[in-house]
């Protein structure tokens, strides 16, 4: 699935929807009707949304961990635990389960941001914070690092 390109600012209303930019919808096309899944974030204090194809890989690739090792059967669990599947409704707007709120510390802005095979859903302050820790210069490194290694592209 293709994910909507830069940041997105949007605000959660008192019942947890999660009002949609259109552009930002305009970029999911087909994959608003599809639906996504939600979940808390591995390593962030945020939410991560998967598109239903991409929830299926990620599905595919734990799949083919050995189900007789209890560490395997242990780390399925814990990666799918607070899954939720979510859709968009006709207003544009994504309901988030009360529980991920909570454990995504959303409050009322919030940022929406695309990685290659999920998208991040953040509080706008954690978010700040966390940008902060990672400055432009650090940025510059780790590129230069991790994809400018070699003078020729394959």
């Amino acid at each position: 699935m293709d994910y909507p390109i830069g940041e997105y600012y949007c605000k959660l209303d008192s019942k947890g929807r999660l009002l949609l930019p259109s552009s930002f919808k305009e970029q999911l096309g087909d994959a608003l009707e599809e639906g996504f899944v939600l979940r808390p974030s591995l390593y962030d204090k945020c939410l991560e949304l998967f598109g239903m194809s991409d929830w299926r890989a990620m599905q595919n690739k734990l799949g083919k961990l050995n189900p007789f090792r209890q560490e395997n059967v242990m780390l399925i669990r814990r990666f799918n635990a607070g899954a939720r599947m979510v859709k968009v409704d006709a207003s544009g707007r994504l309901q988030i389960p009360k529980d991920l709120m909570e454990k995504g510390g959303l409050v009322k802005e919030v940022v929406m941001t695309a990685l290659t095979d999920r998208m991040q859903i953040w509080d706008k302050t954690l978010s700040e914070q966390e940008n902060e820790r990672f400055s432009e210069a650090d940025l510059a490194k780790a590129l230069s690092e991790k994809l400018g290694a070699n003078d020729f592209i394959d």
